[in-house]
């Protein structure tokens, strides 16, 4: 992609609200636009990461056998009030008639949605377990939307859905979901760490949360530091190393606030192992047994011919949050590098540019085809300005790589740089060798 094409709009008027990096960089370079209070507009730079987040969530999700399917954003409040939860929900749930005078909701979440799906289609033990997700946008009415993407109303989440026989095929299945968490988030460079949480409206008494770090994080945490230090390398998707999984995590104290107990953390944490610090919630997994099933009738015939509700669970990851996510947690000395695997670019390709000399720009578009060969997603800047102008713009851009065409450059060599380590002088083999390794 050439520079001079792509609608980056770059500015540096920041409203006043704009308080954390994340939340500034993304309106910055242009990532995304505010329509009216916590809804956005997500434009290209932004939405091509958020896909490539979503792209690797699912491919998580698909590892563990979770089937993907749509549910609509708009649902009916007659299956809310079945389960019970359509009052209990709160001012958060955007209430809306239809010209029939049907009472309908944009929605939050999608327990209800699934639980009536699959009550209607499944009627016997022999079809579970099930994992069902989507990938959709859901609306909260926060009171104060605050953050940029960290905490709006409108947002962009994968949430799935579990059905078992019995408790034990259920802790089965959370543990999988468990896993399926760690994974994706060390796909996206970050180290996540599960900690106990309250369930909120969801229900059941079964949460874990996944947080990273970051001062600019809501949730006060928790924790033991070797909680850090274990590697979900050693483990593997199958039942007894997952559940070895699980009671590692289990063996050390890590809690978000509101499950925080000083006389526990006291107890069980050594006082030079104790880590108070904040942290960003990035995904959130429920296992709430019958809570659904049975309020909204949903059961199987088992192998003896009797009647059972269903054991369900669900898992959230804000797919939209994680964009915001990652700026907050990789950002380092006003510089952005976003991790490979999600980075708007491979690389980004810099000449210096004289109106009176082409050569450093005819340079340029010859490497830029040469690598589009070997199946690298490049961005060339052929834009006419200061070279300073343009290191200080492509570190807010955060692309990983860079190379740069200008007075180091030969024939044959050319100045690459891998953000916040020094540049070497590469050949096109050794640069296409560094990127894809």
């Amino acid at each position: 992609m050439l520079l001079s094409k792509l609608f980056v709009p770059i500015t540096k008027d920041l409203p006043s609200e704009a308080k954390i990096k994340s939340h500034q960089l993304m309106l910055q370079t242009g990532m995304i636009r505010q329509s009216s209070a916590g809804i956005y507009s997500w434009l290209p730079l932004g939405y091509k990461v958020m896909k490539k987040i979503e792209n690797i969530v699912r491919e998580e999700q698909n590892n563990i056998g979770a089937q993907e399917m749509l549910m609509p954003t708009i649902q009916s409040a007659d299956i809310w009030k079945e389960s019970g939860r359509y009052d209990d929900y709160g001012e958060e749930m955007l209430r809306i008639s239809d010209r029939q005078k049907r009472e309908m909701l944009y929605g939050p979440t999608n327990e209800e949605q699934i639980t009536e799906i699959f009550r209607s289609s499944v009627k016997s033990y022999k079809l579970l377990p099930q994992i069902f997700y989507h990938i959709q946008w859901k609306f909260r009415d926060e009171l104060r939307p605050r953050f940029g993407v960290m905490r709006c109303r409108e947002f962009y989440m994968k949430d799935a859905y579990s059905f078992d026989l019995n408790e034990s095929g259920a802790t089965l299945t959370y543990n999988k979901m468990f896993y399926a968490y760690l994974k994706t988030f060390q796909r996206l460079g970050l180290k996540s760490i599960p900690m106990k949480a309250e369930t909120g409206p969801i229900g059941g008494d079964l949460s874990h949360e996944f947080i990273i770090l970051a001062e600019t994080g809501e949730s006060k945490i928790y924790a033991d530091k070797k909680v850090f230090d274990i590697s979900i390398d050693r483990y593997k998707d199958e039942k007894a190393s997952l559940e070895k999984m699980k009671n590692d995590f289990s063996k050390y104290y890590a809690v978000t606030d509101d499950k925080y107990k000083s006389t526990e953390f006291d107890k069980n944490v050594k006082k030079e192992n104790q880590i108070e610090t904040k942290g960003i919630e990035v995904g959130h997994i429920f296992y709430f047994g019958d809570k659904y099933s049975k309020s909204m009738n949903c059961s199987v015939d088992t192998k003896e011919g009797k009647k059972i509700f269903v054991k369900m669970g669900s898992y959230g990851i804000g797919v939209s949050r994680l964009v915001a996510a990652i700026i907050e947690a990789k950002y380092k000395d006003n510089k952005m590098k976003w991790p490979k695997s999600v980075s708007p670019y491979d690389v980004v390709i810099i000449p210096s540019i004289n109106k009176n000399d082409s050569t450093n720009l005819t340079k340029a578009k010859k490497l830029y085809e040469e690598l589009k060969k070997n199946s690298l997603d490049v961005l060339l800047d052929d834009i006419d300005e200061n070279i300073s102008n343009k290191f200080k713009k492509h570190d807010l851009l955060g692309i990983p790589f860079q190379i740069i065409i200008g007075s180091k450059s030969s024939k044959d060599l050319f100045e690459f740089k891998e953000v916040n380590f020094e540049s070497k002088m590469l050949d096109l083999n050794q640069i296409i060798k560094q990127i894809k390794n």
